[in-house]
């Protein structure tokens, strides 16, 4: 991610195109092409402020490093349901900036108590997923019972 503050009003439309497929490379990689690519013969506009405006003007912005912006990004996903999709590409993301699954599964178990069981439970079969292909399952450790070792 960038250091400086950078002023969309000044660039031009391409320049915050490239400057957000630059973004968009470091955090999602080839997930996010997909989904751009995706809405290339549907909306490419929808595509195109994608990568220009969320990952050029806001992703990019220095008030919170990539990891945490990926947190909050899956606490929303998680807590809108409905989108698994875009949930798997931020998972994805996710690990591209640093979260380690232990952390993507404690934010996912953390989004229960204000999403709701049934979207953390489908978040986490997202990350399951995910995991999977990276190969990176299983995750953690026994589930806390609670009680002290005797």
């Amino acid at each position: 991610m960038s250091d400086t503050t950078r002023n969309p009003a000044s660039t031009t439309r391409e320049e915050r195109f490239e400057h957000g497929l630059k973004i968009l490379d470091q955090v999602d990689g080839e997930a996010g092409h997909r989904v751009v690519d995706a809405l290339s013969d549907i909306n490419p506009e929808l595509g195109h402020q994608i990568i220009a405006w969320a990952f050029g003007d806001i992703y990019d912005r220095p008030g919170l490093a990539a990891r945490d912006r990926q947190l909050v990004t899956l606490g929303m996903l998680t807590a809108l349901g409905g989108c698994e999709t875009q949930l798997e590409v931020h998972v994805n993301a996710s690990l591209n900036v640093g979260l380690s699954p232990d952390q993507i599964v404690e934010a996912l178990l953390h989004s229960a108590v204000y999403c709701g069981i049934p979207k953390a439970m489908n978040a986490s079969l997202v990350a399951k997923k995910v995991f999977g292909e990276r190969g990176l399952l299983p995750v953690g450790g026994r589930a806390e019972t609670g009680t002290a070792a005797a």
